[in-house]
């Protein structure tokens, strides 16, 4: 193998140091004292067992084999060795709870789901196909990021994958199996304690109806996305008891020590220019009309430009629900004809707002620093990033600059084709923050 001893050294880096330079050097420092070749060590440096075992022994030292959070990324090229590459990553974890994306363009999707299963057979793995993953402080695009969690962080978890709900959502039958297998009732249960991630097949376009029904069974926060591909729009899949699955939804309820919180930002600015629903075709996540006047047209109005000029506005000035102050974004897919298509499901009665775009990275790094500071310090994220906001960073070639927002954070996520938080919403992040 090669690049294993470097790895294993920036991920002791990144958990001990936390982005202090100083104790990175001190670390690397004494690295270097013990005989490992630290400033020659690359992702392409072949692995010498001595080597090796020497970072291990480090490892054992600082405590690293203690950690409760760990993320980590593999780029080899097959699914047999990006699955060892984890494995080998994760040696010395005691692993509850594994959660990968894995690149759509990259892996054979049943095969990566056995794989990673396989890899891990004493704990609960599950995931979903990803267009870009994210890794620490790194965007990759084709690769299997993974976070393990230990039994310090999540004491116990189920996973149940709801299949075919393109003809049938049906939640209650989850919930009954979360209900005897933690022996408490999801209906009562504490959120505090308790909470949930959702994945979705994005081309079931159900995500509102799972969403909604989630909520009818239970006031556990569910977090998630839609899964994605690399932008091919054909076909998505989530991963559970090794296997792949489209037309599918996973739920996995996970039971926490610590417990945990959420993060959900969207950089726009929401103006006072309202749009009502007066005439919508849900299913399709249609509009039909917008104050009783064609939707396209009451759209143009409300931009004060041409009816011709709509489409190059659709993802610089997207409709946002407020509530409380708070914005839940609608983009809009396409125009057919004077109807608008939307990524998510737009009521009548629905009032909303135009918002116009702005710079993610200051509020996403408020965002996060606000909630270290609230919770005193963060053991983990998992970031559900819109595939928008992926492509308006790279457009800016800002990407790094975001991925260096979560420098010293254990993270991992990727860019959804929708994000899940009470609801289904989009150009958002959403995130699952592990105390």
């Amino acid at each position: 193998m090669v690049g294993q001893a470097k790895k294993l050294v920036d991920s002791l880096v990144l958990e001990k140091a936390k982005g202090n330079k100083d104790i990175e050097n001190f670390i690397r420092v004494k690295l270097s004292m013990k005989g490992i070749p630290v400033s020659s060590l690359t992702e392409s440096s072949a692995d010498d067992p001595i080597v090796i075992n020497k970072i291990k022994d480090v490892l054992k030292e600082f405590g690293a084999n203690a950690m409760k959070i760990k993320s980590v990324f593999s780029e080899k090229k097959s699914v047999a060795e990006a699955a060892a590459d984890i494995k080998e990553q994760l040696a010395e974890f005691d692993v509850t709870m594994l959660v990968f994306f894995a690149s759509w363009e990259a892996y054979d999707h049943d095969k990566i789901s056995a794989e990673m299963q396989s890899a891990f057979p004493n704990a609960v793995v599950y995931g979903c196909s990803s267009h870009t993953e994210i890794c620490n402080d790194k965007t990759l695009t084709s690769s299997v990021t993974a976070m393990a969690f230990s039994p310090e962080v999540i004491s116990d978890v189920k996973v149940e994958v709801l299949e075919k709900i393109s003809d049938k959502v049906d939640v209650k039958s989850a919930f009954k199996s979360f209900d005897a297998y933690f022996k408490t009732p999801m209906a009562t249960a504490d959120y505090k304690e308790y909470s949930g991630i959702v994945l979705v097949d994005s081309f079931s376009a159900k995500e509102e109806e799972v969403m909604d029904k989630i909520g009818n069974q239970t006031n556990i926060v569910f977090v998630g996305g839609s899964a994605s591909d690399a932008l091919k729009f054909d076909k998505t899949y989530v991963y559970a008891n090794g296997k792949a699955y489209s037309d599918a939804a996973l739920l996995a309820v996970f039971k926490t020590k610590k417990g945990v919180d959420y993060i959900k930002t969207q950089s726009f600015d929401v103006t006072d220019t309202k749009l009502t629903v007066t005439k919508a075709d849900p299913k399709r996540r249609a509009v039909i009309e917008f104050d009783h006047k064609p939707a396209a047209v009451r759209y143009a109005e409300a931009l004060e430009i041409d009816r011709s000029e709509i489409d190059s506005e659709f993802f610089a000035a997207p409709v946002g629900m407020v509530v409380d102050n708070d914005v839940y974004i609608r983009s809009c897919l396409r125009a057919d004809g004077d109807t608008m298509i939307f990524h998510c499901g737009m009521m009548e009665g629905m009032n909303l707002k135009i918002c116009k775009i702005r710079n993610i990275i200051p509020d996403t790094k408020k965002a996060v620093e606000d909630k270290a500071k609230e919770l005193g310090s963060i053991a983990g994220i998992v970031d559900f990033r819109c595939v928008r906001r992926t492509i308006q960073m790279t457009d800016e070639n800002t990407l790094d600059d975001y991925a260096a927002i979560f420098n010293g954070i254990p993270t991992i996520g990727f860019s959804t084709y929708g994000e899940e938080f009470l609801g289904h919403i989009n150009q958002t992040s959403t995130m699952l923050v592990f105390k």
